[in-house]
């Protein structure tokens, strides 16, 4: 199944002609869910060529304009195209208020049922889960109440040893399912043949943890610990380290030093703050400590398998 990040915005507060504020697109077996929805996300959206009638779960971080100003205007968009299926959005509360203000202010067509899921606890919690994934709070220290999220693939299927499982005539293929959730099987002569004799192993389950808005926040070490890939947010390099507490943010040492002491497998970056004309400098210098730093700018892609 494997997981696609693909990064639509990484700029901090104010958008530019080149940065656009955050937003991320996580795909797990072709299906979208869309993380932080700032300026410009639909524009984006259109040139990662991410069909907006497959997006159905949107998590939102807070509720800073930079998080969330795209939101309405996505949900507009979707109206005018006729959507008709449910739209999920997880997010601080007050989120539905913001939304639904706008929404009835500029007489917008209400043709989606939106289904809002408030959040307000400051202790991590499972918040959703379909076939595919689950999904876990990661509660932030900001100057508002922010939450990152953990997506955890399902455990996989193992997968069938079909040369040994033809070796037994009595398994069947209404039997493949239980073999492949890990049973033995039992023959008529009571025999019990071991499910490793009959499977391989399944492919490991992938991992995101998105770290939204946040000062050095060592707590969330034990949420994150050998993810797949981690997102930090880097506003400052390390010389404005007190700027960064002052604001809730971070700096791409501590992202680094997170990302280290959690033995993430790699780390990416991002709310680059504009007095950086090449965010490159700020992943440089997370990279000199963290060596798996990988630099993605607007609309590339990181794959997870």
């Amino acid at each position: 199944m494997g997981f696609k990040l693909t990064i639509l915005g990484f700029n901090a507060a104010i958008p530019t002609a080149f940065a656009n504020p955050t937003a991320q697109i996580l795909t797990v077996d072709e299906k979208p869910y869309l993380i932080d929805c700032g300026e410009g996300t639909q524009i984006q959206l259109r040139k990662a060529k991410i069909k907006f009638s497959r997006i159905k779960t949107i998590f939102i971080s807070h509720l800073h304009g930079d998080h969330v100003y795209g939101l309405v205007g996505l949900i507009s968009t979707l109206e005018l195209l006729g959507r008709k299926k449910p739209l999920q959005i997880f997010g601080p509360k007050g989120i539905k208020q913001f939304i639904n203000a706008q929404l009835e202010l500029t007489a917008s067509y209400r043709n989606i049922e939106l289904i809002f899921h408030e959040l307000e606890s400051t202790e991590s919690e499972k918040i959703y889960e379909d076939k595919r994934i689950e999904v876990f709070t990661i509660p932030l220290i900001h100057r508002v109440y922010t939450n990152g999220f953990l997506f955890k693939e399902r455990q996989k299927s193992k997968k069938l040893n079909i040369d040994a499982i033809k070796e037994q005539p009595e398994i069947q293929v209404c039997d493949y399912e239980n073999i492949k959730a890990g049973k033995d099987f039992t023959l008529s002569n009571g025999k019990v043949i071991k499910n490793h004799t009959l499977t391989f192993d399944a492919k490991k389950s992938c991992s995101y943890a998105f770290c939204s808005d946040t000062s050095y926040n060592e707590s969330m070490i034990p949420m994150i610990e050998n993810v797949d890939l981690l997102y930090h947010e880097a506003t400052f390099k390390d010389d404005l380290k007190d700027l960064a507490k002052l604001t809730g943010h971070s700096t791409a040492k501590e992202a680094a030093e997170i990302a280290q002491k959690a033995e993430v497998k790699n780390l990416i970056l991002g709310h680059f703050s504009n007095r950086y004309s090449n965010p490159k400098e700020v992943y440089e210098e997370a990279k000199s400590i963290f060596p798996n730093t990988v630099w993605l700018n607007q609309l590339d892609s990181f794959e997870m398998d």
